[in-house]
């Protein structure tokens, strides 16, 4: 039986004209990283901002730019730890349809651990195995010298992610070690609220996805997307188009889609197009 997680209600009246604003700011942004890529930080948050605005209009992802956008905000996101963990004075990214030459900088305030799990999650989004083999190169101990202060589940969650992908040994003790971490006793760094709601169920979801469990992996779907949208329905966040997508679950559930699970979930935070690789291997990226 499928179960269905509405969105929580967004206005939508200006839409087209917030995307054109959006999609302008995001390429000038874009176009001024070859002179100066210490900008990629806010274009990450940017491009990602106006790929899950794109989902507004487009729930399922199903048209050509709400794709272009999240190709755009996943080669950021890529590019941002490139330029932070590659040797020599320049890395070459493929940005926007573009190859650029960029200056490496190494670590940034930007590049935190919240970064590099964004960057993670929109490339196992679109499916882009060796960008997320790049990902998981990048050690832990850069991301903490971004100076950004996180949790240490958030580091663990890290290192789990990384041992899963590269098939690494000790991927139990990771991951039991990230659980663990997210104890309310332990975890003092972040909003307890979001920790509960937004960043602990990804992680509940992998355990699953590990197990095999698939009739629990999909009720503990159904428990991220009620997480989520309970979150993001506050009157102080309900209009903001960061929870109009939700990303980590729907990394989480394309790993269980490519793997074989029957994803028993239908939600606008998971557009189905996105979640079931649709778009995926159809254009240069």
């Amino acid at each position: 039986m499928v179960a269905t997680v509405f969105r929580h209600p967004f206005p939508t009246g200006n839409a087209a004209a917030g995307l054109a604003v959006l999609h302008e700011s995001a390429e000038r942004l874009i176009e001024g990283l070859d002179a100066d890529s210490t900008d990629l930080g806010d274009a990450l948050t940017l491009t990602l901002t106006l790929a899950k605005s794109h989902c507004l209009l487009d729930t399922e992802a199903a048209l050509l730019p709400t794709w272009q956008a999240w190709i755009n905000a996943m080669q950021v996101g890529s590019a941002v730890f490139a330029t932070a963990n590659t040797a020599g004075e320049y890395v070459h990214c493929r940005i926007a349809e573009k190859d650029r030459t960029l200056r490496t900088i190494g670590p940034q305030p930007y590049t935190d651990a919240g970064a590099w799990l964004t960057a993670f999650y929109l490339a196992v989004v679109c499916r882009e195995k060796d960008r997320l083999t790049a990902l998981c190169q990048v050690p832990v101990s850069l991301l903490r010298e971004s100076g950004s202060r996180y949790d240490e589940f958030e580091y663990a969650w890290v290192e789990t992610l990384q041992t899963y992908w590269l098939g690494g040994a000790d991927l139990a003790a990771k991951l039991v070690a990230a659980v663990d971490s997210t104890d309310p006793e332990v975890a003092t760094i972040g909003d307890p609220e979001g920790v509960a709601k937004i960043l602990y169920p990804p992680i509940e979801l992998f355990h699953r996805l590990v197990r095999q469990d698939q009739a629990g992996f999909n009720r503990a779907l159904v428990e991220a997307l009620q997480w989520h949208k309970e979150y993001w329905s506050t009157v102080d966040r309900a209009l903001q188009s960061t929870g109009l997508v939700a990303l980590a679950p729907l990394a989480i559930a394309c790993l269980a889609y490519d793997a074989g699970f029957p994803i028993e979930t239908e939600s606008e935070y998971l557009p189905i197009a996105l979640l079931e690789r649709s778009w995926a291997g159809e254009f240069p990226t």
